[in-house]
Formats: structure tokens, C-alpha cells, sequence
């Protein structure tokens, strides 16, 4: 099958478009000029490479209608770091770039669009998050990724087109952004740092990105019903004082010193993902416990603490 991953140097993105090209599959890549590719390490001669901006309606066209996709798995993103501030930008990068992909795409015949939305579009909740409730967004990164998914839901409908999104929770395991919590302990650890960190009792739903690839995959062999939203988690919340425990057993060493950086957001009491919708449309299961996932992703980061030294 001909795919098009946009987003595909990203995290989410590069593992999905990893698994696609390993599957035999035809997997066309997005990416800008000035991205950096290091996470396609040892997978660009197997892909197709487009760079566009989707902010250029015109190149998104061509692009378009030169690759063919039968399926799209649009990640590109912007606003999701704490780096990534400018506010122009977010909402040029995810709300025009999403129109502009979604509008080339009515121009060609394909069986799967799957935007991807974030539990950010939630805000705070006190309860597990479904897709059916209230969106109460905060800072421009949830504001656009909840305007996004409501026009990809409204084009969907109202033209009949197979577009679902799915909204992701807190994904990680190999090729995660190093500046991330669990990357960024389990880096201090390997190299006898002390982490510094903010509140034990910070709360996520972590899924490791081999269930979130699994989504994706499963998404190409079911029928997509327009305007379908989705969450992607566990289903599981874990404080960050227990996920850092994990670490902690498994890399006895320099304990983390709590309270010496502060929160970037307002943290809620609960942030877990009601996962009921997706494991009866998708037929999907996540499977990796978080203590497994993170043993698993303490071996492949000193396997490949190269990657870690260099883009850390």
C-alpha cells in the first residue's frame, strides 16, 4: 500500500513510517529542509522523501497528487515542546497545514486518513478523559490540535470522507525526544547525573510507542468511519514519583532530587485516557506494561546512547 507519513522526523512519526517500510509497504515521508533526520537513521534509502511545508497550499498539492496515498497518517506538528513557543507558527503549522493536506487529499482516492490529535486537547479533567467530553484547551499547542481535529471531523461528515483522528496521550520508549521526563532520567542515570526534577505526584497515562504504532497499523485494516475520534493511551495513570521508581530499580543509582525545577503548566490530578472506543473499533489492545516498556527502553538507550549524546 502507498502511505504518507507527514511528520515523519518526529518521534510518533518516524517509528510509525520505521514499522510501514519493515511491513513492505510504500511509505512516502514529508519533511522540511531544516528538519533534522536523525530518528530515519538507517531507513531513508527505503522511503520516498518529499520536503514540503504544508503551510504552502501549492507544494501540499503537488505532493499530493504526485505520491497518490491510499492511506495518510498525517504527525506534523508544531507547539508540542516547550522550545516551540511562537504562536504564528503553532497555529499556522497545525491548523493551515492540516486544511491544506486534507483539502488535497479530496482530490485523490484513498481508504484511511488519520489525523493526529492530542490529549491536550482535554485540558483538565477530573476524570478519565472520553472523546465525547467538553474540550476546555490550554496554551495555543491544545488550542490548535482541538480546532484541527474539529475540521477534520466536520469535512469528514459533511463530504463522507474516511478521516478519524486520533488523539495520543504520552507516548515513549526508543527514539523519544531526550528532553522528555523518561528519556531525560533514564540519560542522567547512564551517565551518573543526578535528575532534577519538579512533583512526585504529577500524573500521566504513558503508552509505549510500539501500541501507539500498533494503532496506526490497525487502522489500515479496518473500515474508517468519518469523523471518528479516538484515544490512544493505556488506559493506565501513573504518577511521575512511580514511573521514576521503575527507573529507579532498574538503574539503582542517583536518585532524582525533586522539587528543583518547576512545572511549565497547571497539573491535574487525573490525565488518563477512557480507551473503550478505540479497543472495540480498531479491535487494539495496548500490551506493554510500564515496567516492561521501560526495561525495554533502558536497553535500547544504551544500546544507542550515540543518538542520545548528540541530539540531547
Amino acid at each position: 500500500m502507498r502511505i504518507l507519513v507527514t511528520g515523519a522526523t518526529g518521534f510518533v512519526g518516524s517509528c510509525v513510517a520505521r514499522c510501514l517500510v519493515l511491513s513492505g509497504h510504500e511509505v512516502h515521508v514529508t519533511t522540511r529542509v531544516d528538519s533534522n533526520c536523525w530518528r530515519l537513521s538507517g531507513l531513508l534509502n527505503d522511503l520516498r522523501l518529499h520536503y514540503c511545508d504544508l503551510r504552502d497550499e501549492e507544494k501540499v498539492a503537488g505532493l499530493v497528487l504526485q505520491s497518490r496515498p491510499e492511506a495518510i497518517f498525517h504527525m506534523a506538528t508544531y507547539g508540542g515542546y516547550s522550545v516551540q513557543k511562537d504562536s504564528l507558527t503553532t497555529f499556522q503549522t497545525n491548523c493551515l497545514g492540516t486544511m491544506n493536506l486534507v483539502r488535497a487529499c479530496e482530490k485523490i482516492d484513498y481508504t484511511c486518513f488519520i489525523n493526529t490529535g492530542s490529549s491536550s486537547e482535554y485540558g483538565l479533567k477530573s476524570h478519565p478523559m472520553a472523546e465525547i467530553d467538553l474540550l476546555e484547551p490550554r496554551g495555543d499547542y491544545g488550542v490548535t490540535k482541538a480546532a484541527t481535529t474539529l475540521f477534520c471531523r466536520s469535512e469528514a461528515m459533511t463530504k463522507g470522507l474516511p478521516i478519524a483522528t486520533f488523539r495520543i496521550f504520552s507516548p515513549y520508549g526508543p527514539w523519544d525526544d531526550p528532553k522528555r521526563m523518561i528519556p531525560y532520567v533514564i540519560s542522567c542515570k547512564l551517565q551518573g547525573v543526578t535528575p532534577r526534577l519538579s512533583n512526585p505526584a504529577f500524573v500521566r497515562d504513558y503508552i509505549h510507542i510500539d501500541d501507539v504504532v500498533a494503532a496506526y497499523e490497525a487502522a489500515l485494516a479496518v473500515p474508517i468511519t468519518p469523523g471518528e475520534i479516538l484515544n490512544i493511551g493505556s488506559g493506565v495513570q501513573h504518577t511521575l514519583g512511580e514511573v521514576v521508581g521503575f527507573i529507579d530499580e532498574l538503574l539503582p543509582n542517583d536518585p532524582p532530587l525533586w522539587g528543583t525545577t518547576e512545572a511549565k503548566r497547571d497539573e491535574p490530578t487525573c490525565w488518563v485516557a477512557d480507551i473503550t472506543r478505540a479497543r472495540a473499533t480498531l479491535r487494539w489492545q495496548p500490551g506493554a506494561e510500564l515496567h516492561t516498556g521501560l526495561r525495554d527502553t533502558v536497553e535500547w538507550m544504551r544500546e544507542h546512547s550515540g543518538y542520545y549524546s548528540l541530539h540531547g
